[in-house]
Protein backbone atom coordinates (compact mmCIF):
# COMPACT_ATOMS: atom_id res chain seq x y z
CA UNK A 1 0.00 0.00 0.00
CA UNK A 2 1.49 3.32 -0.96
CA UNK A 3 1.40 6.27 1.72
CA UNK A 4 0.40 9.71 -0.09
CA UNK A 5 1.13 12.84 1.31
CA UNK A 6 0.22 16.00 0.55
CA UNK A 7 2.76 18.76 0.95
CA UNK A 8 5.26 19.71 3.42
CA UNK A 9 2.88 19.83 5.70
CA UNK A 10 1.91 16.58 5.81
CA UNK A 11 5.25 15.35 5.81
CA UNK A 12 5.85 16.77 9.03
CA UNK A 13 3.40 14.27 10.38
CA UNK A 14 5.81 11.00 9.00
CA UNK A 15 8.45 10.43 11.46
CA UNK A 16 8.21 6.74 12.65
CA UNK A 17 5.37 5.75 10.11
CA UNK A 18 6.38 2.24 8.66
CA UNK A 19 5.78 2.25 4.86
CA UNK A 20 5.56 -1.45 4.90
CA UNK A 21 7.21 -3.50 2.16
CA UNK A 22 7.01 -3.63 -1.75
CA UNK A 23 5.58 -6.18 -3.86
CA UNK A 24 9.18 -8.46 -4.95
CA UNK A 25 10.79 -7.74 -7.81
CA UNK A 26 12.94 -9.67 -9.84
CA UNK A 27 16.86 -8.71 -10.07
CA UNK A 28 16.99 -10.71 -13.37
CA UNK A 29 20.98 -11.32 -15.46
CA UNK A 30 19.78 -8.24 -18.31
CA UNK A 31 19.28 -5.85 -15.31
CA UNK A 32 22.39 -6.66 -13.56
CA UNK A 33 24.13 -6.18 -17.37
CA UNK A 34 22.67 -2.91 -17.74
CA UNK A 35 23.25 -1.47 -14.60
CA UNK A 36 27.41 -2.54 -15.45
CA UNK A 37 27.49 -1.18 -18.27
CA UNK A 38 26.26 2.46 -17.45
CA UNK A 39 28.35 2.71 -14.78
CA UNK A 40 31.06 0.71 -16.23
CA UNK A 41 31.45 -2.15 -13.91
CA UNK A 42 30.59 -5.77 -13.40
CA UNK A 43 29.02 -8.42 -11.47
CA UNK A 44 31.07 -9.90 -8.97
CA UNK A 45 32.34 -12.94 -9.37
CA UNK A 46 31.70 -15.99 -10.78
CA UNK A 47 30.57 -17.40 -14.42
CA UNK A 48 27.35 -18.13 -15.79
CA UNK A 49 26.92 -21.47 -13.06
CA UNK A 50 29.12 -19.92 -10.35
CA UNK A 51 31.44 -22.73 -10.00
CA UNK A 52 33.42 -21.98 -7.57
CA UNK A 53 32.95 -17.84 -6.52
CA UNK A 54 33.33 -16.90 -2.99
CA UNK A 55 29.64 -15.87 -3.30
CA UNK A 56 28.01 -19.01 -4.78
CA UNK A 57 28.04 -17.29 -8.11
CA UNK A 58 27.55 -13.91 -10.10
CA UNK A 59 25.80 -11.00 -7.82
CA UNK A 60 24.97 -7.61 -8.38
CA UNK A 61 26.99 -4.72 -7.40
CA UNK A 62 26.64 -3.13 -4.03
CA UNK A 63 26.18 0.15 -6.00
CA UNK A 64 22.91 -1.42 -8.02
CA UNK A 65 21.72 -3.01 -4.98
CA UNK A 66 21.49 0.91 -2.98
CA UNK A 67 20.47 2.21 -6.07
CA UNK A 68 17.16 -0.10 -6.29
CA UNK A 69 16.28 2.13 -2.99
CA UNK A 70 15.38 5.10 -4.47
CA UNK A 71 12.91 3.16 -7.09
CA UNK A 72 11.30 1.00 -4.30
CA UNK A 73 10.64 3.82 -1.83
CA UNK A 74 8.53 5.53 -4.76
CA UNK A 75 6.58 2.63 -4.71
CA UNK A 76 5.52 3.43 -1.00
CA UNK A 77 5.68 7.11 -0.69
CA UNK A 78 3.58 9.01 -3.01
CA UNK A 79 3.83 12.90 -2.82
CA UNK A 80 1.75 15.48 -4.14
CA UNK A 81 1.50 19.17 -4.14
CA UNK A 82 5.51 19.62 -4.42
CA UNK A 83 8.00 20.67 -6.83
CA UNK A 84 10.43 17.63 -6.23
CA UNK A 85 12.26 15.36 -4.32
CA UNK A 86 15.45 13.89 -4.71
CA UNK A 87 18.17 11.54 -2.64
CA UNK A 88 20.65 13.86 -0.51
CA UNK A 89 22.58 11.40 0.97
CA UNK A 90 22.95 8.35 2.61
CA UNK A 91 24.39 9.05 6.28
CA UNK A 92 24.64 4.79 6.99
CA UNK A 93 25.14 1.82 5.00
CA UNK A 94 25.60 -2.03 5.11
CA UNK A 95 25.62 -4.16 2.42
CA UNK A 96 25.66 -7.64 5.12
CA UNK A 97 24.40 -10.14 2.35
CA UNK A 98 24.86 -10.56 -1.57
CA UNK A 99 22.21 -10.33 -4.01
CA UNK A 100 22.01 -12.93 -6.08
CA UNK A 101 21.64 -12.39 -10.01
CA UNK A 102 18.32 -13.84 -10.58
CA UNK A 103 16.90 -13.08 -6.94
CA UNK A 104 13.67 -11.25 -5.91
CA UNK A 105 13.94 -8.46 -3.43
CA UNK A 106 11.39 -6.11 -1.98
CA UNK A 107 11.78 -3.00 0.32
CA UNK A 108 10.78 -2.07 3.70
CA UNK A 109 10.84 1.10 4.91
CA UNK A 110 10.49 3.25 7.77
CA UNK A 111 10.43 6.97 7.98
CA UNK A 112 12.74 8.75 10.58
CA UNK A 113 13.35 12.13 11.43
CA UNK A 114 11.92 14.60 9.47
CA UNK A 115 13.19 18.11 9.87
CA UNK A 116 12.78 21.64 8.18
CA UNK A 117 16.11 22.99 6.32
CA UNK A 118 16.90 26.64 4.56
CA UNK A 119 14.97 27.50 2.01
CA UNK A 120 11.74 25.99 2.89
CA UNK A 121 12.59 22.52 1.94
CA UNK A 122 12.07 19.63 4.55
CA UNK A 123 14.63 16.68 5.28
CA UNK A 124 13.55 13.05 5.60
CA UNK A 125 15.25 9.82 6.65
CA UNK A 126 14.21 6.75 5.19
CA UNK A 127 15.45 3.86 7.20
CA UNK A 128 15.35 1.09 3.94
CA UNK A 129 16.19 -2.46 3.68
CA UNK A 130 16.52 -4.45 1.15
CA UNK A 131 15.12 -7.90 1.53
CA UNK A 132 16.41 -10.91 -0.48
CA UNK A 133 13.99 -13.88 -1.26
CA UNK A 134 14.88 -16.99 0.92
CA UNK A 135 17.84 -15.12 2.18
CA UNK A 136 18.47 -14.82 5.71
CA UNK A 137 20.39 -11.11 5.71
CA UNK A 138 19.32 -8.56 3.74
CA UNK A 139 20.95 -7.19 0.63
CA UNK A 140 21.10 -3.60 2.10
CA UNK A 141 20.58 -1.34 5.03
CA UNK A 142 20.84 2.47 4.86
CA UNK A 143 19.54 5.86 6.19
CA UNK A 144 18.75 7.03 3.41
CA UNK A 145 18.52 11.12 3.69
CA UNK A 146 15.71 12.92 1.40
CA UNK A 147 15.43 16.56 0.31
CA UNK A 148 11.76 17.45 -0.34
CA UNK A 149 10.73 20.87 -2.05
CA UNK A 150 7.83 22.42 -2.31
Amino acid sequence: MTTTVHGLAELAGLPGTDLGRTPWVPVDREHVAAFAHATHGHTHPGGEDGGDAPLGGPVADGFHTLGLVGTLVDRLLEFREIRMNVIYGVNRLRLPGPLPVGARVRLHAEVGAVTEVRGGAMEMLVHATVEVAGRPRPACVAEVVYRIYD
